[in-house]
C-alpha cells in the first residue's frame, strides 16, 4: 500500500505537467483501475481546486489582537537577518504550517486528499468557522529545542461554563508536543500524556502553550509542556509527555 501512494503521487504530479500521459499512466501501472469516470476526474482536478491547501496557521479575521501581537512577535524572528558580517541568516524561529489532513503535508497531498477518505479532517482544524473552536499557530526553536504555540479557544470548546473544556485543553498539549517531538524525532506515536491542570482558561482568551526537549533514548522522546497567560503570570496547565518513534507505514495503518 505505502509503495502504491508513492507511485500515486508520481503519477499526479506527471499528470499536471503533462495530461498527455494519460494513456502512458493507464499501462504502467496496472493496478489502478482507469474506469472512464475515474478518468475524467483525474482530468479534472488540476481544475477543480487549488493546487496549495489552505494554511490554517496564517492569520484570520478572528484572531484577538493580542493573538496577532504575538503572531507579529514570533514571525518576525523567523525572518533572514543580517549579521555582523554582513551575510544573512535565518532568524531561529521557525513556524510549522497547518492543514486539515496530515496528508496535505506530503508532495502531492492536496490531491490524495481529494481521493483517499476525502472525508476525514484533522480534528483540531474540522471546524470552517473561523474562531469558533481550535485558533492556534506553532512555533520551533530547533537552537534552544522549544516550541511556542499561540492558542485562542472558541466558543465550541466549553466545558464548565465559560471556560475550557479539559479534553480541548489536553488536545492542543498532545498536538504542541506532538509537533515537537516530530520535528526532533520524525514519525512518532503518543505513548504517555500526563496533564495536571492548575487554573481554568476563560473562552475566547489567547494562552501560551510552550513545550521543550527533555530527553531523547533510542525511540523514546520526552516533552515537558506548560500552559500560561500571555504574560506568563498565571499558570494554567502543566504536562509531560513521551512520544515513540514508529515507521511511516505504521503511521498510515498499513
Amino acid at each position: 500500500m505505502a509503495r502504491n501512494l508513492s507511485r500515486l503521487l508520481t503519477v499526479y504530479q506527471r499528470l499536471v505537467s503533462s495530461p498527455s500521459l494519460y494513456p502512458n499512466v493507464c499501462s504502467s501501472f496496472p493496478w489502478l483501475s482507469f474506469r472512464s469516470s475515474f478518468v475524467r476526474t483525474m482530468v479534472a482536478l488540476p481544475f477543480s481546486f487549488s493546487l496549495k491547501p489552505r494554511d490554517f496557521s496564517l492569520p484570520n479575521s478572528s484572531w484577538s489582537a493580542e493573538m496577532m501581537r504575538l503572531y507579529d512577535y514570533y514571525n518576525i524572528q523567523c525572518d533572514e537577518v543580517e549579521n555582523e558580517a554582513g551575510e544573512k541568516q535565518r532568524g531561529p524561529w521557525r513556524r510549522v504550517p497547518s492543514y486539515n489532513r496530515t496528508l496535505k503535508y506530503a508532495t502531492g497531498g492536496a490531491y490524495l486528499s481529494k481521493l483517499i477518505q476525502s472525508k476525514n479532517r484533522l480534528f483540531t482544524r474540522s471546524i470552517k468557522t473561523t474562531g469558533a473552536a481550535f485558533e492556534y499557530v506553532i512555533f520551533i526553536n530547533k537552537e534552544e529545542k522549544r516550541t511556542v504555540c499561540i492558542f485562542q479557544a472558541g466558543h465550541l470548546l466549553e466545558g464548565p461554563p465559560g471556560h475550557v473544556h479539559g479534553g480541548a485543553i489536553a488536545t492542543m498539549i498532545d498536538s504542541v508536543t506532538g509537533a515537537h517531538a516530530a520535528f526532533t524525532s520524525g514519525a512518532v506515536m503518543t505513548a504517555n500524556l500526563t496533564v495536571n491542570y492548575r487554573s481554568p482558561i476563560p473562552l475566547g482568551s489567547t494562552v501560551l502553550i510552550e513545550s521543550s526537549l527533555d530527553n531523547k533514548e533510542g525511540r523514546k522522546t520526552f516533552i515537558s509542556c506548560k500552559v500560561t497567560s500571555t504574560d506568563g503570570s498565571k499558570l494554567h496547565t502543566e504536562a509531560t509527555a513521551l512520544f515513540l518513534s514508529i515507521k511511516v507505514s505504521q503511521l498510515l495503518g498499513m
